[in-house]
């Protein structure tokens, strides 16, 4: 098949949907915690997140425009902190459930049968089942004018992560884990390791 960008635009909303969130190949599932000033929580999944940087330590979160409320979102914006969180083998049908729409006070940790935790003094909701946890801290928002989509920038303040998960160089072992990722916008899985090369030199 060859698409050309008038073939694109001419399928129907669900392929093109479909085709276009999966054509990149597998991506991080996660789970991004949130609290409202109130103290609603909320919990949502996302494949949008992105390696921005490791000094310092930055990850990209696109979120969709603004036209309907999103929680996530605003949350982020009203609170300065969020989490995120690896979804297990174990929470995939769960996990998959947060992206029902569901009211601002209802939170999706209940309503998805997923547990929270509170770690240190951090005020947003860690998931306690997942066996990574990222504490992050709101820097600035990016608004990207061709699609209206935001993309928020935060620092990494806290992670958690067992020790026997890490590798003596500091990469995260996931054969020793059940991390699943994510393909489009609804097909999960596993991953395996292939090879690990040394640092490219000429």
């Amino acid at each position: 098949m060859n698409f050309t960008i008038d073939d694109i635009k001419k399928l129907n909303r669900v392929s093109r949907l479909n085709l276009i969130n999966s054509i990149t190949g597998y991506k991080p599932a996660n789970l991004i915690g949130t609290q409202s000033k109130k103290g609603d929580l909320n919990l949502a999944i996302f494949s949008s997140l992105v390696h921005l940087g490791s000094k310092p330590p930055l990850f990209g979160l696109v979120t969709r425009p603004k036209s309907i409320p999103r929680h996530t979102y605003s949350n982020i914006i009203d609170t300065n902190y969020y989490t995120i969180n690896h979804i297990s083998k174990n929470m995939i049908e769960r996990a998959h459930m947060t992206s029902a729409k569901f009211n601002k006070e209802d939170s999706e940790f209940k309503k998805c049968n997923i547990e929270e935790e509170y770690i240190d003094d951090f005020i947003a909701p860690f998931v306690k089942e997942s066996e990574v946890k990222i504490g992050m801290k709101f820097i600035e928002e990016i608004h990207i004018k061709s699609n209206n989509t935001i993309l928020i920038v935060g620092e990494v303040v806290k992670i958690i992560v067992k020790e026997e998960y890490l590798c003596k160089d500091g990469s995260i072992n996931f054969e020793k884990m059940n991390t699943v990722c994510i393909s489009g916008l609804d097909t999960y899985y596993e991953t395996k390791k292939l090879a690990k090369y040394p640092y490219a030199k000429r």
